[in-house]
């Protein structure tokens, strides 16, 4: 399944919370100029992770696809309730790719993290995986098991090693889009830049406009 990666967000409800703002509402300020939104929950129980997913999937426009973090139950369970979700994206110490679609069919998306060659090979020799995620690109707050910053030169590398669509994540901001499109990457995924915002909705625009520009 194809997905537009440019901008994509993943949510950080914690950030969010200490700039003064609801996760939702952050969503609605940002979804006209996403193309994709993570939501990533780490510290949620299932039930509340749930929640959150259901009430996304009827905030987030459908041209927007919604991708859940890690928790393949969420999904499932979302996607059983009748909720629009489009996939899942994974960790090096989740499910592997090849059993997470076994478990979440052949249409919906697969994305799956990765930060060295190997872990990218294996991605791609899966053939199940739909596009990785290459990070940290620069130090980050919001994932503590975050591997070191690659920075971009080794980020550019990495992409040029990957067959599959990749986007850049960690610490990533508008400034970094340019280079990031440059060195081929598919898409930048952001979450403080725009979650821990003074006005999430003029840091979306503001990545827009750094992706269209460049």
């Amino acid at each position: 399944m194809t997905v537009d990666l440019s901008v994509y967000l993943v949510t950080d409800s914690a950030g969010a919370e200490r700039a003064g703002h609801d996760l939702f509402d952050v969503l609605r300020a940002a979804v006209p100029g996403v193309s994709a939104v993570q939501l990533r929950e780490k510290d949620a129980t299932a039930r509340r992770f749930l929640d959150t997913v259901l009430h996304c999937s009827a905030v987030v426009p459908r041209d927007v696809a919604i991708i859940v973090n890690d928790r393949v139950d969420v999904f499932l369970a979302a996607r059983a309730a009748g909720a629009r979700v489009s996939g899942v994206h994974v960790g090096q110490s989740d499910l592997p790719a090849d059993a997470v679609r076994g478990l979440i069919g052949p249409d919906a998306i697969l994305g799956v993290s990765a930060s060295t060659p190997r872990e990218l090979a294996l991605a791609a020799e899966s053939g199940a995986v739909d596009y990785v995620g290459i990070g940290a690109l620069h130090a980050t707050s919001t994932k503590t098991d975050a591997p070191r910053p690659l920075g971009h030169a080794e980020f550019a590398r990495l992409v040029a090693l990957s067959p599959l669509p990749a986007v850049a994540i960690g610490g990533v901001t508008a400034a970094d889009l340019p280079a990031l499109r440059r060195a081929g990457a598919a898409g930048a995924a952001v979450a403080s830049a725009v979650c821990a915002a003074a006005d999430p909705g003029r840091a979306v625009r503001e990545l827009r406009a750094a992706w269209d520009a460049s």
